[in-house]
């Protein structure tokens, strides 16, 4: 058994598991203890069913933190809101594939922002859709749940998925990072990351009122990888 250091696959704790009540401090305790960045679910009731946040909660995020916002847009007609949540703090979009009638119209929206950008694919899409897309995003989140709830469990046919996409970006030289979001704990995140996952996205096995926040990320650095 070869143990990895995955000091160098970043992990974006994602407030959707957070205490709302203490989420301030929250988010605090997870960029001391070293998490790369804040993953933030933006749900509009439409294109999934739960009202999440809005940019106002990135506005006062913000006011305390300098971590990377990433921000997973879960919602119809994503470019209405772009600029709004660049203003507000976003670091990073990222659009849903199934919610554009025209990828490529809004990947050239995006291209007005200084941010990074993302393409999500919900379980049941075939990569094959978003490989002529590759070449113009930064990133590819992968979601192993349907989206929209958390603390749901992880599929397990994403693990083809990513190797696909990490054999593609390989034979075609492109840097693009996969991020995967669902279901990832201790004892998912080993076999993600194998298959090629760049970063991770996790929620109740790091925001869990049965351990602290630094406990939920140390344990998922800790990881050994076969």
């Amino acid at each position: 058994m070869k143990v990895t250091n995955l000091s160098k696959i970043k992990i974006y704790p994602s407030i959707l598991s957070a205490d709302f009540a203490n989420l301030g401090r929250q988010v605090k305790e997870a960029e001391s203890c070293g998490a790369d960045g804040l993953h933030i679910d933006i749900m509009d009731g439409h294109f999934v069913e739960p009202i999440t946040f809005g940019p106002i909660i990135l506005e006062h995020l913000r006011q305390i933190s300098d971590l990377h916002f990433d921000v997973h847009m879960m919602v119809e007609n994503p470019s209405k809101y772009f600029g709004e949540l660049v203003d507000c703090g976003a670091n990073s979009l990222t659009v849903h594939y199934e919610a554009c009638e025209s990828i490529l119209e809004i990947l050239n929206l995006l291209d007005q922002f200084d941010i990074e950008t993302s393409v999500a694919i919900n379980p049941e899409t075939e990569v094959d859709n978003l490989l002529p897309y590759l070449s113009k995003i930064d990133r590819v989140l992968v979601m192993s749940v349907n989206p929209g709830y958390g603390g749901q469990s992880f599929i397990e046919s994403t693990l083809d998925k990513i190797s696909c996409l990490r054999k593609y970006i390989r034979q075609n030289s492109l840097n693009v990072k996969i991020q995967v979001d669902g279901g990832i704990n201790k004892d998912t995140v080993k076999n993600v990351v194998s298959s090629g996952a760049d970063i991770v996205v996790v929620g109740s096995a790091i925001f869990n009122k049965d351990f602290s926040v630094c406990d939920g990320i140390k344990a998922i650095r800790k990881i050994s990888v076969v």
